[in-house]
């Protein structure tokens, strides 16, 4: 259908360069004539960086923030709408509002102010009309379509909005609309990138409003931390201007918390009545909002929004802690996907790799990610170095990201991610779509190895203050391995050969153990470094009692708190649960002291937080693998390429609890364990194991 359509902008637009305050959001609009009986209408349909698309003046979508982002002189992804019951016979109206989004970011964040793509905001797309008689009808980006200036003067996805309801044109998208005042657009280059469809990644949406409480001064609290915007309501004279400033954080006095980036949107009234309001091209991370300026009678409420990922997890038991702490997992995870996994949604936005790789098992144990990380991977994809190299983030603007911030631990996500889909879900695409990337990127960690060691790039990120540090490269190495290790199954999923990376995982593991293991322990004696050697499957088996017993000790003399960054984070669950020590997790989980889960939320926090201390973002998913040990331990699911096996820790402070993963359920309490599972599996009820087919079972305990 694009074929023949064109890249359309206005004049104006066009021959202007990009500006440290963006471009105002134009309109488009092209009217036509429908003259027969319609059967079908489908419009496909691409605004650069973000569009709103009208049918004879309604929106032909629910979606919000419509273009995903990518590196967009690599890949541009266009939607499709079915706008059939749209349209109608004799005179129509195609409208269409452009924002900046990513394309045209000005916001001086990781080298996006200076991406090789850069551009001012353009349209391509094409309406394919079918009437009865079998006859089409295709209307096409041209240099027909009219534009004009809109009311949005100002937006910027990092910072704000600015909205002047003076400026609006009544009508402007809909048939009938005299625009023979308004100047035809021009063709212009575009975004450089192939133009592929969306395919299985959700669009993003508006997913709940959440009620907002007046706290006096003009702030308001939504008691929850969301990313979204503000609807408003407003009723006063014109050219009164309201400002809405979002911040995650109160001051002891109640006033707003310094930002890390500055976030606000701005509407101005036109008079005559209630207006409402919601920007277009924008979405903050907040909890707090104050509104300046906001006349007497004033309404606003939080509307959350994010990538539309269908839940396939639940759990809940009898701690109401673990409870608030699976909540802020779910809603951290969800709140940082906004077409691609964004490690928070105020300060940066960004796509950071290690933070999507900590957080992909408990994802894929809560929601369908299979379409989202396909997608993400491709933009991974996208921003690999010919020699292997990927950077810390993707998409990549290409000015940062390569010399420091990235490292295995980080770069792993593009090995590991696709192996979690085809470990859980059973879907090898993302193993088939990415081969090629991972083997170029295992030549490039072979290029960084010296004799089967690798030191580069970040570690055990983020740390309690004072943390026992473990050296970067033990988990640098232990990545090599792990990769090596998923590289020889992966091979083995898709019909491949396999045993050169078999061998080579071996040979790093060797050396590892050469280097590193003194007494069946890394001899780093810290929590993130003993844990590594048992998460990474670097010990012996006869060594894991031993190590899993340090390990243990290490959080006893931490008084039970935990004493790592993310990755130490990652490995401690499963090393302790596996090794019989999930009561000394749930002591650490549940301390109500610094630094621990409990502590984020007996603090205020409804999510996850980027560092213990809690001072700076307050909206993070890294440290979500608490979430994953709810499903894979507390409850029992573990699920792997070939096995189901259940298998709760049952511990003793719990009454009873519940899960749910797809068509898996586990329910337990002191008298049974209850499973239903929709093929053979083993089941493990207090040391005794129990093979069944697919159907409902029930243990008795003790």
């Amino acid at each position: 259908m694009l074929t023949g359509a064109r890249w359309i902008t206005p004049a104006h637009v066009e021959r202007s360069e990009p500006t440290h305050t963006g471009c105002p959001s134009p309109l488009l609009r092209k009217g036509f004539t429908a003259d027969k009986p319609v059967a079908s209408a489908q419009l496909r349909i691409c605004g650069l960086g973000l569009g709103v698309y009208y049918l004879n003046g309604r929106r032909v979508t629910e979606d919000v923030l419509t273009t995903p982002v990518t590196k967009y002189d690599a890949t541009i992804l266009f939607q499709d709408y079915d706008v059939t019951t749209q349209l109608q016979q004799g005179e129509n109206a195609l409208g269409v509002i452009l924002g900046n989004g990513w394309y045209n970011n000005t916001s001086e964040c990781w080298g996006f102010e200076k991406a090789t793509w850069r551009a001012n905001p353009k349209l391509i797309g094409a309406l394919r009309v079918e009437y009865t008689d079998g006859s089409t009808l295709l209307i096409q980006t041209d240099r027909t379509w009219k534009t004009h200036d809109g009311p949005i003067t100002f937006n910027q996805t990092r910072s704000g909005e600015t909205y002047d309801a003076r400026l609006e044109i009544p009508g402007w998208n809909t048939a009938g609309f005299d625009d023979t005042a308004w100047r035809n657009a021009v063709v212009c280059s575009g975004g450089g990138g192939l133009l592929l469809p969306m395919d299985a990644l959700p669009p993003i949406r508006i997913q709940a409003l959440v009620p907002a409480k007046a706290l006096g001064d003009g702030v308001y609290d939504l008691g929850v931390n969301i990313s979204g915007w503000c609807r408003i309501r407003a009723n006063c004279e014109a050219g009164r201007q309201i400002t809405l400033h979002f911040v995650e954080r109160l001051e002891e006095a109640g006033n707003l918390a310094s930002a890390h980036t500055k976030h606000q949107d701005t509407y101005i009234t036109k008079g005559g009545g209630e207006e409402q309001w919601e920007p277009y091209f924008v979405y903050h991370g907040f909890r707090y909002v104050k509104a300046e300026g906001a006349p007497e009678q004033f309404e606003l409420e939080g509307r959350v929004l994010h990538t539309d990922l269908a839940s396939v997890g639940t759990f809940a038991c009898s701690d109401a802690m673990l409870n608030q702490i699976h909540a802020a997992s779910r809603r951290s995870t969800l709140e940082n996907w906004h077409s691609i996994p964004t490690d928070c949604p105020h300060r940066e936005q960004n796509g950071w790799t290690g933070d999507a790789l900590m957080s992909a098992e408990q994802s894929i144990m809560n929601f369908d990610m299979t379409g989202a990380y396909r997608k993400w991977l491709r933009d991974l994809r996208d921003a690999q170095r010919p020699n292997g190299q990927v950077p810390a983030a993707a998409p990549s603007s290409g000015h940062w990201g390569w010399g420091w911030g990235s490292g295995p631990a980080w770069d792993s996500a593009l090995i590991q991610i696709p192996y979690f889909i085809y470990k859980y879900a059973g879907d090898a695409s993302a193993l088939r779509d990415n081969w090629d990337s991972m083997e170029l990127y295992m030549t490039f960690m072979e290029s960084m190895s010296e004799g089967y060691f690798v030191d580069y790039g970040l570690g055990d990120w983020c740390p309690p203050e004072n943390a026992k540090p473990c050296r970067t490269v033990v988990t640098d190495t232990a990545y090599y391995y792990a990769n090596a290790v998923i590289m020889a199954k992966s091979a083995a999923a898709l019909g491949r050969d396999g045993s050169a990376y078999a061998a080579l995982a071996q040979k790093i593991r060797q050396a590892f153990r050469q280097a590193f293991v003194r007494g069946g322990i890394v001899e780093d004696d810290s929590q993130t470094a003993i844990a590594c050697g048992i998460y990474q499957g670097l010990l012996e088996p006869e060594e894991l009692a031993a190590a899993a017993k340090r390990l243990a000790e290490l959080v006893a003399e931490k008084d039970y708190h935990i004493d790592c960054g993310i990755l130490g984070a990652k490995y401690i669950f499963s090393a302790l649960s596996n090794n019989g020590y999930a009561d000394v997790l749930y002591k650490m989980v549940t301390n109500p002291t610094y630094p621990s889960y409990a502590h984020w939320i007996n603090s205020g926090m409804t999510t996850l937080v980027e560092d213990w201390d809690m001072k700076s973002s307050q909206n993070h998913h890294m440290f979500s693998e608490v979430d994953m040990w709810f499903y894979r331990h507390v409850a029992g699911i573990q699920i792997d390429e070939d096995a189901l096996v259940i298998q709760p820790c049952f511990l003793q402070d719990l009454a009873w609890v519940k899960a749910t993963h797809r068509d898996i359920s586990v329910a337990w309490d002191a008298q049974e364990l209850r499973v239903t599972m929709p093929r053979s599996c083993t089941v493990i009820v207090d040391g005794q194991s129990h093979q069944r087919s697919a159907g409902t079972w029930v243990f008795a305990r003790g």
